[in-house]
């Protein structure tokens, strides 16, 4: 548990965005775990199984106990991400490079934190979590154009509030 606590609560909070949901949902993450305990102990997988039930069960959370997702309306034909840059972080070379990166990082997750649910979750999902288009598609119950733009919106939100952040930070 101690191992894994970190990557599920973080994994928890960047999808709900609310630090006692999270905990709650890290915490039924570990009780499920507890439960499979015989085949986890041993397994050079159970990382990835907890971060799979955290995400799940954050999902679960949010179509259960949340207002529904206001959806953006789908864009016109042809207008998708494909040109979105991602954001990308510089592999650290000294102390003074990592806490830059740190900073950078605690940055993009409180601008994450703002996004609407709509937009966050499957930013996450994509980004974060590694899923593909289709499989966030499945999951969130939207089309594949639904979760195109809402991935392209969500990312033009957060480079506009990282930019906010940043000239605040400058200035």
């Amino acid at each position: 548990m101690q191992r894994y606590q970190n990557m599920v609560f973080s994994t928890s909070m960047r999808l709900l965005a609310n630090p006692t949901e999270a905990e709650d949902v890290a915490q039924e993450v570990f009780l499920r775990a507890y439960e499979h305990f015989g085949e986890l102990r041993d397994s050079p997988t159970a990382g990835g199984w907890l971060k799979r039930v955290a995400t799940n069960l954050s999902l679960n959370h949010l179509s259960r106990y949340r207002a529904r997702w206001s959806f953006f309306s789908e864009l016109g034909p042809g207008q998708g991400d494909e040109d979105a840059a991602e954001i990308e972080f510089a592999a650290p070379g000294d102390l003074g490079t990592e806490l830059e990166i740190s900073d950078r990082h605690e940055l993009v997750e409180r601008a994450l934190q703002k996004l609407p649910p709509a937009q966050r979750v499957p930013l996450v999902l994509y980004h974060l979590e590694g899923l593909k288009y289709e499989e966030i598609a499945a999951k969130l119950k939207v089309s594949l154009g639904k979760v195109k733009t809402d991935i392209f919106r969500a990312r033009e939100a957060l480079r506009k509030r990282l930019r906010v952040n940043l000239t605040e930070m400058v200035g």
